[in-house]
């Protein structure tokens, strides 16, 4: 009898745990899908209003490079603890927790050298409502920042999870994650071009 009740709740526990893994896989494609859609949408705004002839270049902090290559390492770290993890016979994610935890410190790196890129504008008297490329620029900049801000609050998760339930490490939270991340590297890259050729 034992015996049956086991051999019938492996499966349905296989089940389940893929399942989570698919929804997970979806929900965050889903994410990156309307956040894309967002930005193209302020993108197109920004071409529309910069027709209007009354445009004056916006140069942004050099604070904003240096923000640049923090982020880029982020992404550079949380390939290094995949390749920590995956590195025995099978995934541990205990094994790359010093690299995510370092690609959530340089996260956090990006979000204060931002708000210092905001702090020098503002120094310059350009605020939010100060012209249409300033209004541009912190749309763009603090809507990304909040962006990573979600993904910080899912590394804290993650880290979380790996720490107090070692005996599951939920892959497919890390590959979420990841994936996620490495979105906003990648979105983080094209808003820069942007700011840097249209604003």
């Amino acid at each position: 009898m034992a015996s049956t009740v086991v051999q019938h709740a492996g499966p349905r526990t296989i089940a389940g745990s893929h399942g989570r893994e698919q929804a997970t896989r979806s929900g965050i494609w889903v994410a990156i899908f309307a956040i894309t859609m967002s930005f193209a949408a302020f993108t197109s705004a920004l071409m529309v209003r910069q027709g209007s002839g009354d445009w004056k270049h916006v140069v942004p902090p050099s604070v904003i490079y240096l923000n640049t290559v923090a982020l880029l390492l982020s992404s550079i770290t949380l390939e290094k603890a995949r390749s920590r993890a995956t590195s025995g016979s099978r995934p541990q994610l205990r094994n790359g927790l010093p690299w995510i935890a370092a690609t959530l410190i340089l996260g956090l790196v990006f979000v204060a050298g931002q708000y210092l890129v905001w702090r020098q504008l503002a120094a310059q008297g350009l605020y939010l409502a100060t012209t249409s490329n300033s209004s541009f620029f912190y749309v763009f900049t603090v809507m990304h920042a909040l962006h990573v801000l979600g993904g910080i609050v899912a590394l804290t998760y993650l880290i979380g999870q790996i720490t107090s339930r070692p005996a599951r490490p939920r892959w497919s939270l890390f590959e979420g994650a990841a994936i996620y991340w490495h979105f906003m590297g990648l979105l983080w890259l094209y808003l820069l071009v942007v700011i840097s050729t249209r604003l």
